[in-house]
């Protein structure tokens, strides 16, 4: 009887051991851990010169295969297939237990990350580490394993669902011809690129009904003479030489540029500059205010998620807008019919004019972001101070918004008009994604 009474108090006292063990708090993934991936893909964009519809693209997925983890064991969460076009029944995972949820939403995305973008494998080390991090943090080989078996599966879904997108269709469209008629777009100096994206419009959109759900109104018609509005848009930029721009000016311009595809001509070679998208500037703005909010690792990444779908159903808006017009770009026109000696303090991209993409993606993310923060919500922007541009304070995020768009008057690469209905049809579609997510005014 005593030799009984004795392994039962000994089992007892194994049983408070195990209970205090799993008592004891798991290490807690943060914000701060979705913004590291975020990052992570920016800078792998930047590696791979990544054109800004297309890493609106992969920052979409990505972000939808971390939301999906969670709304598998969040109610509160809006399903996807009630929110986006086609989106299939996504199977939870065989995984039962073990898994951590934070964990493998985060590690869904770096999974779907490394499969769309092209150097994958550069986030695959970074997979790695955050993994072995994970571990020095006090998760176990088993919570990671199955919390990465877990993402797997998830990824696995929505990588086939972003196949059937349309954009893999892209590649075996008709080359794209140039009008060659007066106004028309042409490409630029100093590398003459060809027309990037021009079938994105094409790309199954998330959100949007189509392409052309929110079309704005048509350009200034184009106009050599000189008391035509065209005309008048031309001048107007014309001041904005890039010698005669105050300092204040160039550093606004400078800070909104964006632009991966800028080169410099060294006399030899053009030589890439490296920069984000953006689309990326925009993901990083987001990260600073889920941080600065203090909202929880969940909150951050939904937040993210809708603003990265915003990202890819404005692009799509503006691009069918853009090869729609197919409008001249201010330093063709300038040269052609006013000064041939004009130079733009940006390098122009190589798409048509109109609609100012920085104006609409710009205002899509806004209005997004306003939602969630607040219409007073003031931040410090540092996201490119790795590309050696120096922090700067806004008071709001519609604030932030409507500098990008003057930005593009600045620097000489768009006209008025596309900078104004650019920034209406941002709106629209910011306020179209937020009513489906059920936040709607």
């Amino acid at each position: 009887m005593k030799k009984i009474s004795l392994l039962i108090i000994g089992f007892a006292l194994a049983c408070v051991n195990i209970n205090c063990r799993s008592a004891h708090p798991a290490p807690q993934l943060t914000s701060a851990d979705i913004t590291k991936a975020v990052d992570q893909m920016t800078l792998v964009m930047v590696h791979d010169v990544t054109n800004p519809p297309l890493a609106a693209r992969f920052f979409s997925y990505a972000c939808i295969s971390g939301y999906e983890v969670l709304s598998q064991h969040d109610g509160s969460l809006q399903k996807l297939s009630r929110v986006i076009n086609q989106y299939p029944d996504i199977k939870k995972a065989t995984v039962k237990s073990g898994y951590n949820i934070r964990l493998s939403a985060l590690l869904a995305i770096v999974e779907t990350a490394a499969k769309v973008q092209p150097s994958g494998a550069l986030l695959k080390s970074f997979e790695t580490n955050l993994i072995d991090s994970c571990l020095k943090a006090g998760f176990t080989k088993s919570q990671v394993d199955s919390s990465l078996k877990y993402a797997q599966q998830v990824s696995k879904q929505v990588l086939a669902y972003a196949k059937s997108d349309g954009y893999n269709k892209i590649s075996n469209y008709k080359r794209y011809e140039l009008k060659q008629t007066p106004g028309s777009w042409s490409p630029t100096p100093p590398a003459y690129m060809t027309p990037v994206e021009p079938y994105f419009a094409t790309v199954r959109p998330f959100t949007l009904t189509s392409c052309g759900q929110f079309v704005p109104a048509p350009p200034v018609a184009f106009s050599t003479d000189k008391r035509s509005v065209f005309y008048k848009y031309m001048q107007q930029c014309h001041q904005y030489d890039a010698d005669s721009l105050t300092a204040a000016q160039k550093t606004i311009a400078g800070f909104w540029d964006c632009n991966p595809f800028a080169v410099q001509d060294n006399g030899h070679m053009l030589i890439g500059l490296k920069k984000i998208s953006p689309g990326a500037h925009w993901m990083g703005i987001t990260g600073i205010a889920c941080s600065q909010a203090g909202l929880s690792f969940e909150k951050s990444l939904v937040v993210h998620s809708v603003v990265a779908i915003g990202l890819m159903d404005s692009f799509i808006s503006c691009w069918n807008e853009k090869y729609k017009t197919n409008r001249i770009r201010p330093e063709t026109a300038i040269h052609q019919y006013l000064d041939p000696k004009w130079r733009s303090f940006l390098q122009t991209p190589p798409f048509p004019e109109y609609l100012s993409g920085h104006s609409v993606i710009s205002s899509t993310a806004a209005v997004i972001l306003t939602s969630y923060f607040g219409n007073h919500f003031s931040y410090t922007d540092n996201i490119e101070v790795a590309f050696g541009i120096s922090p700067r304070k806004f008071s709001s995020f519609e604030s932030a918004a409507e500098e990008a768009g003057f930005s593009r008057l600045l620097g000489g690469i768009h006209f008025e008009d596309g900078i104004t209905n650019g920034k209406l049809q941002g709106d629209q579609v910011g306020n179209w994604v937020l009513a489906r997510f059920g936040r709607g005014k």
